[in-house]
């Protein structure tokens, strides 16, 4: 395997603003939401420290316009909402041992002894809305000749390492590049020679410039600079055709947030003695500042994740605390009110680009959403949980034992989360 290599950047030179987008049919509707859009983010931009009363009277009017843009750029087929449904072998698709998953997410390998989780669908609700199946010889097409990114923090690799099994179940592919330091998944690339496709994950927790425990576990909080993206991936962007971006959960996190020298606020850090800024905050700036980057330069497409929920039902080391072993059915479990605000944050912060892009009238790049909140909080059995450790209760049950709540089993429902990215870079072919 060779040291890294950068990949040849396009031949576009990066600018300060928004790129441009050509949109296809979906242009004349857009035309049509853009000037009431307009004036619902102009608000919201000049917003961010509002009081609730303003929030409440903006909220409305960019729920229903983002809500709309989405049925539109998915021409009516909406994958946001929807029901698991029984397919037997839908997600046995792929070894996880060949393709080389991270070993805490090889649930079969590890003696996970129910194997239904890999049984099931997802249908969506809108009437004649149906999800294909993966096919990898689609997505290699669609993507030929052309780098494939993943941006974010382990949810992106979990998901970019599907990909890569899904597709290297039909074709053969080779890593190229891996992290020099045993047991990290920071940065790897995987190359399909048949379609001239690379596929990179980059793992950027905060998406911006972040350290202290970002890079050493052991360390009490993050310092994360919210005027600065993260270094590998940010100076790769001009490389990428089709960039998936996934993050959110390092934000629950204890954490410093600077711009410049200066600190905007903490979270989770009361002792400190400085303002509490939340998560909604620094998570909108942090999506707002990487789809700025990544359409300011050449054509490409951008898809951003919503937030996919843990399910630690208990403490995050009692053996029980995601041992469910079906999908909550419709209406069992809604999606938590905190989840749907970040789920709406990516939303908003996508239609707000598409909309600015629209404006420019050049170019082709696309903004889309990948909105897996609500088909992800409905799986808590497609967690590895106490078998993120291969045969856990070989010597008896212990009283404590970690469990993973948070990833997915590979292969797993996280597999469905590529069988909708395939839709959105097909739709227009």
């Amino acid at each position: 395997m060779a040291a890294y290599q950068p990949l040849h950047q396009h031949s576009h030179k990066p600018s300060s603003s928004y790129g441009s987008v050509s949109l296809g049919l979906r242009t004349v509707l857009a035309w049509l939401l853009s000037a009431l859009l307009g004036l619902a983010l102009l608000h919201l931009l000049r917003c961010s420290h509002c009081g609730a009363r303003e929030k409440a009277m903006v909220s409305p009017l960019l729920q229903y316009i983002t809500s709309t843009y989405s049925q539109v750029s998915t021409y009516g087929c909406d994958y946001s909402e929807g029901q698991w449904v029984r397919a037997p072998g839908h997600a046995r698709r792929y070894n996880g041992t060949e393709c080389n998953v991270k070993g805490s997410e090889n649930c079969i390998r590890n003696g996970r002894p129910d194997t239904g989780y890999l049984d099931w669908r997802w249908q969506p609700s809108a009437d004649g809305c149906h999800l294909p199946s993966f096919d990898a010889a689609s997505f290699l097409a669609a993507v030929r000749g052309k780098h494939v990114a993943f941006l974010g923090d382990s949810m992106a690799r979990n998901q970019a390492e599907s990909l890569v099994c899904l597709l290297g179940a039909s074709f053969p592919y080779r890593m190229v590049y891996q992290d020099p330091e045993p047991g990290t998944r920071k940065f790897w690339r995987w190359a399909f020679p048949s379609h001239d496709v690379t596929v990179s994950v980059y793992w950027a927790p905060f998406l911006a410039r972040a350290t202290g425990k970002p890079e050493n576990y052991s360390e009490p909080y993050s310092s994360v600079y919210l005027d600065a993206l993260a270094e590998r991936w940010s100076a790769d962007a001009d490389t990428m055709d089709v960039a998936v971006v996934s993050t959110g959960h390092w934000f629950w996190n204890p954490s410093v947030y600077y711009n410049g020298s200066v600190v905007v606020g903490t979270h989770r850090l009361s002792d400190l003695n400085h303002t509490e800024i939340g998560v909604f905050s620094p998570y909108r700036e942090a999506i707002r500042m990487t789809i700025r980057r990544l359409v300011s330069s050449a054509a490409r497409t951008v898809v951003v994740a919503t937030f996919s929920p843990a399910h630690f039902e208990k403490e995050w080391d009692d053996p029980a605390t995601c041992a469910r072993r079906l999908p909550y059915r419709e209406g069992e479990r809604e999606v938590d009110a905190m989840h749907a605000e970040l789920r709406s944050i990516v939303r908003e912060e996508t239609a707000a680009a598409a909309v600015a892009m629209i404006d420019g009238g050049r170019g082709a790049t696309t903004v889309e959403v990948l909105d897996v909140t609500k088909l992800a909080a409905m799986r808590p059995d497609g967690h590895p949980g106490v078998y993120m450790k291969r045969d856990p209760f070989a010597r008896g049950v212990p009283e404590r034992l970690q469990s993973d709540c948070l990833h997915f089993c590979l292969p797993g429902p996280v597999d469905t989360f590529n069988e909708i990215l395939l839709q959105l870079l097909t739709k227009r072919r």
